[in-house]
């Protein structure tokens, strides 16, 4: 359920909402990290979540903060996590409603630091809404076990413990951010989980094995087209990444 043997195309291919996910936020990390000469500055104080703003009606900040990072451990770390726990969710509910949990977590646990956090805190991060992700977890663990296997329930449990635990020892972490995005995930589970029925948890492990033993003469050729393939979508999005930024360069900051 969460052991990722596919390659690059076919995580791709197959989860195309979390690789879009993962782009959305290493592309801010490098705009606003590297890029700020080219307006990242102005993009990350504008993004980031700061209740003062929100409550002047900058409430797009309940949404962008999801999205920007403060290091690279950061975004490493919630990427890395939504790359290796996002596709069962993604498959077993489809890209709409993962959609759905995912942002819906993360909204809901910035509005609710827009009531109970800081005043002068400023926040940041994808980790309300990874945690999100591990509420609805423990939602199908306690009460749609037809869902889950038992093996994946108790990584499942063991993970979230160690994440709520760090939650509170290290310092410079959004307790509420992580606390109610692990709440509204739980609490969402009956809203994205209704119809899903256990064929639909046993259809979603049907993966293909792309080196499953059969004849295909032209095997070889697809992968190397792939490839080929592969690195002109990596060109291409580095020469669309260029010329964003010099567009808002130009357009904006210039």
């Amino acid at each position: 359920m969460f052991l990722r043997n596919e390659s690059f195309g076919e995580y791709i291919r197959s989860y195309p909402v979390i690789s879009i996910l993962i782009s959305i936020n290493v592309f801010f990390y490098i705009w606003t990290g590297l890029f700020t000469f080219l307006g990242g500055q102005e993009i990350y104080f504008l993004g980031i979540g700061f209740n003062p703003a929100i409550w002047a009606g900058e409430w797009w900040r309940l949404v962008t903060p999801i999205f920007l990072h403060a290091s690279l451990l950061h975004v490493g770390f919630n990427s890395f996590a939504l790359f290796l726990f996002g596709p069962a969710l993604e498959r077993l509910l489809g890209g709409p409603k993962f959609l759905f949990i995912y942002l819906g977590t993360g909204i809901l646990a910035n509005i609710v630091y827009l009531f109970i956090g800081s005043p002068v805190n400023a926040h940041l991060g994808a980790s309300g809404a990874v945690f999100g992700l591990f509420g609805l977890y423990v939602y199908m663990v306690l009460l749609r076990k037809d869902l889950i296997s038992h093996m994946n329930a108790q990584m499942i449990l063991v993970i979230t413990g160690i994440g709520v635990v760090m939650t509170f020892v290290n310092p410079n972490i959004n307790i509420i951010a992580h606390i109610f995005g692990l709440l509204s995930g739980a609490l969402l589970g009956p809203v994205v989980l209704s119809r899903v029925t256990s064929a639909d948890y046993f259809r979603q492990r049907e993966v293909h094995d792309p080196d499953e033993i059969g004849f295909d003469p032209d095997r070889w050729k697809k992968k190397d087209a792939f490839k080929r393939r592969k690195w002109v979508y990596i060109g291409g999005a580095a020469a669309g990444m260029i010329l964003f930024f010099y567009l808002v360069d130009t357009l904006f900051f210039s």
